[in-house]
């Protein structure tokens, strides 16, 4: 890689193989997932192959009025590059062409779209494992509809953590060479504060300096913690989850020998982050890094799961069901997931050693 982390083109190197899912049928996920195959700019990047239903690839090319001839291969075909024009899917034939329209109408919950969006997952996980590619780029799922499918799942995340094994399945945003980490996630604000403990934030600064470590080449990388009250509580004016848990915690991890900086208030914290003052940054709740990371590139914010022994990144958005079908949705996001797994592929090994399956799916 070059200094600023983007893949090096090595003349006689094969680029990494990356398996773009599709996502929800019913969604814009194939309509992306055709315009990603099509970028002239990726070949050269990374070998893609899609994952999932050659029926709703064909629907979401012919969606985008995209010439495109789908070649349905399994594994061992990845080495063989298909002709010009043509792309290829490890098919999962959840639905015939003539049935599509009917089964998985666009913009529409259901269990046939739920399943169908599972079993390329699953699909996608087991030739990752397998080193049949060396990374998944997953395009949205729709959470009810892999409900109504049977998964037990709360979504992405959750289900790639049971599939692979992994323990603590966790999220990283990478966006402008900044790395983001969530203390909490999917929670309310006001139950993200109360979940914020002197512990669970040690946690989530170790897991997060972790992640620097195995996705970064800095022998030694700095995280910033960020604060949550403004002005970082002025002493306790504004609040006092600094002083009585941020503070501890990080003192806690500079004593263990990290290299670790903060709570910095919020409002300057990613700023400084994105002009390469720190590695990573730590932010508490779901909008708190959302909103820096999205408000500073929101097509150019990749979601990428650590923890697991492979490696996966996604588009930071959803199923779209408004504009499924119609050819408008926008693919930049989907292109930038494929560009950063091409540039964390090395970082593979790295991974796999530092968390391998610990859990053993079947029981």
């Amino acid at each position: 890689m070059d200094h600023a982390g983007n893949p090096m083109d090595h003349a006689g190197d094969p680029p990494p193989v990356v398996a773009l899912t599709l996502g929800d049928p019913a969604g814009i996920g194939p309509e992306i997932v055709a315009r990603t195959l099509a970028d002239p700019g990726l070949p050269h990047i990374a070998r893609c192959v899609a994952v999932g239903d050659a029926a709703a690839l064909r629907r979401g090319a012919r969606a985008c009025g995209l010439e495109m001839k789908v070649r349905s291969i399994d594994t061992a075909g990845i080495g063989t590059r298909p002709e010009p024009g043509v792309v290829d899917i490890l098919d999962t034939a959840a639905v015939t062409d003539a049935e599509i329209a009917d089964t998985m109408p666009w913009g529409r919950v259901g269990a046939p779209a739920g399943a169908a969006a599972l079993a390329a997952i699953r699909l996608a996980v087991r030739a990752a494992e397998a080193g049949a590619v060396d990374a998944i780029a997953t395009a949205p799922i729709n959470k009810e509809s892999i409900w109504a499918a049977g998964a037990g799942q709360l979504g992405h995340t959750e289900l790639l953590g049971e599939l692979t094994g992994a323990a603590h399945p966790d999220t990283m945003f990478v966006v402008g060479g900044l790395k983001i980490f969530f203390t909490t996630r999917h929670a309310s604000l006001r139950t993200a504060l109360d979940l914020l403990t002197p512990e669970r934030v040690d946690a989530a600064i170790t897991a997060a300096h972790q992640a620097l470590r195995v996705f970064g080449d800095e022998p030694d990388p700095v995280l910033a913690v960020a604060a949550v009250n403004p002005h970082g509580g002025e002493g306790g004016a504004f609040g006092d989850e600094e002083i009585e848990v941020l503070a501890p915690a990080v003192a806690r991890a500079r004593d263990r020998g990290l290299a670790v900086v903060g709570p910095i208030p919020a409002d300057s914290v990613f700023h400084q982050g994105l002009r390469g003052r720190w590695a990573g940054v730590l932010s508490h709740f779901h909008d708190q890094g959302h909103i820096a990371a999205k408000t500073f590139d929101f097509d150019g914010t990749v979601s990428v799961t650590v923890g697991l022994p492979i490696l996966r990144t996604s588009v930071d958005h959803g199923t779209a069901f408004d504009i499924a079908g119609t050819g408008v949705a926008e693919y930049a996001s989907m292109r930038e997931a494929v560009r950063t797994a091409a540039r964390f592929a090395p970082a593979v090994p790295r991974l796999r050693a530092t968390w391998p399956r610990t859990v053993d799916p079947a029981g």
